[in-house]
């Protein structure tokens, strides 16, 4: 049984998207945790109906679907049921725990690759059957906005490569309730980097100062470089996954020794 007062009384802020935050809040709020909700991303549908029909068309040509979110699970696999269903042979990969997650849950079947260890694209990348692809095609399911590396590496591998944005990512407004959130809290969780930067941007300016002085948990190095380069004054913890599990480990490890870090009343 996990302890449930490792975080007491610590006010951990999760940026998390709204649909996508109660099992980390639910997480910390179990071992004592008071989760501050204040969603720095937000996911719109791109729901052009018909230009996703006809993307997919021919999906049975296909012998990798990449999935590199929970919500291109999600949306991807909903335009997928409703133009007839997955084809069978077609193999499915995840970039990350989380997307495997959903597509057990909406399927009931594991991807048939996804990272062992680093739950991005490079490590999927780096998996064998993704090093030597002559003649196979790869459809990626993402955002409007998403990474090129997948793409242009599966590409140099002889893959042939197609993509189909099924959302886009938006900064959602500051609550009003929340304009001095960075007085009331004691550690952020992040999951991104454009969810760090939007935070940045949607603190107002009197806050920001307090912001910055305040300790992180991220997901991956890339998000605890730009906190640096942000402003940022103490190094970012980083999760050894991308996964909520790993946030709150992530968090306790912080609380055990939170106060030669951080002034939590300062």
């Amino acid at each position: 049984m996990p302890n449930s007062r490792e975080l007491y009384g610590r006010r951990v802020l999760v940026t998390r998207p709204a649909h996508q935050a109660e099992p980390l809040c639910r997480l910390i709020e179990a071992r004592g945790g008071q989760a501050i909700r204040l969603p720095s991303l937000a996911i719109e549908s791109l729901a052009d109906e018909a230009a996703t029909r006809a993307a997919l068309e021919g999906l049975e040509d296909y012998q990798w679907l990449i999935f590199v979110s929970p919500n291109a699970v999600q949306l991807g696999l909903e335009a997928i049921e409703a133009s007839g269903g997955l084809p069978p042979g077609l193999r499915l990969a995840t970039v990350g725990k989380g997307s495997a997650r959903c597509l057990r849950e909406r399927l009931g079947r594991e991807p048939d690759r996804v990272p062992d260890e680093h739950y991005d694209s490079e490590g999927l990348l780096a998996l064998a059957d993704f090093q030597q692809l002559e003649g196979q095609r790869v459809l990626i399911l993402r955002g409007d906005d998403g990474r090129a590396l997948l793409g242009e590496t599966l590409r140099q591998r002889g893959a042939e490569v197609e993509y189909l944005a099924l959302y886009r990512r938006v900064r959602p407004p500051l609550p009003p309730t929340l304009d001095a959130w960075p007085q009331n809290t004691d550690i952020i969780t992040v999951t991104s980097g454009e969810g760090l930067r939007n935070l940045c941007q949607m603190t107002p300016p009197a806050q920001q100062a307090r912001m910055f002085s305040l300790p992180l948990v991220v997901v991956s190095e890339r998000t605890a470089a730009l906190a640096m380069e942000l402003g940022f004054t103490l190094p970012a913890r980083v999760a050894r996954q991308a996964s909520d599990e790993s946030i709150v480990d992530s968090l306790i490890e912080w609380a055990s020794t939170a106060e030669s870090e951080y002034d939590r009343h300062g």
